[in-house]
């Protein structure tokens, strides 16, 4: 075991891209989501801020096979485009921790929320790792 990054205020939530070349990690006490390179080495590089959150702290994070990026937060779920574009809010109305692709298709969001769990079905489908 080695440590490969140690700059965070408190990291939490974190999601490798679809090629596992990319890792996003949240770092809830700076209110952002970075974004490193995963070398071959299992090193990493970069870590620039990818997306900060403008509603509380994110908290947990996805992807989808697109590679856009979906991160939990105090108003419901962030979605981004690879380029950092946020691409619009599925809004809830309590505090979002964590979710993830489901189903058969990986076409189901379950959302767990402040004291409710919420599934929706969405035209998009989450990330197969490979080997997973």
């Amino acid at each position: 075991m080695r440590r490969v990054a140690d700059d965070f205020g408190q990291p939490n939530g974190l999601a490798f891209g679809p090629d596992e070349s990319q890792l996003y990690v949240v770092d809830t006490r700076a209110r952002h989501l970075r974004r490193f390179t995963v070398t071959g080495d299992g090193a990493l590089r970069g870590g620039d801020v990818f997306a900060t959150c403008d509603a509380g702290s994110f908290d947990g994070v996805r992807l989808d096979q697109a590679g856009r990026v979906w991160v939990a937060a105090h108003d419901g779920l962030h979605c981004f485009d690879p380029d950092g574009t946020l691409l619009g809010k599925l809004l809830l109305p309590e505090v979002v921790a964590n979710f993830t692709f489901g189903g058969p298709k990986r076409n189901h969001l379950y959302i767990c929320a402040s004291s409710s769990l919420y599934s929706l079905r969405v035209n998009v489908n989450g990330v197969r790792y490979p080997g997973w």
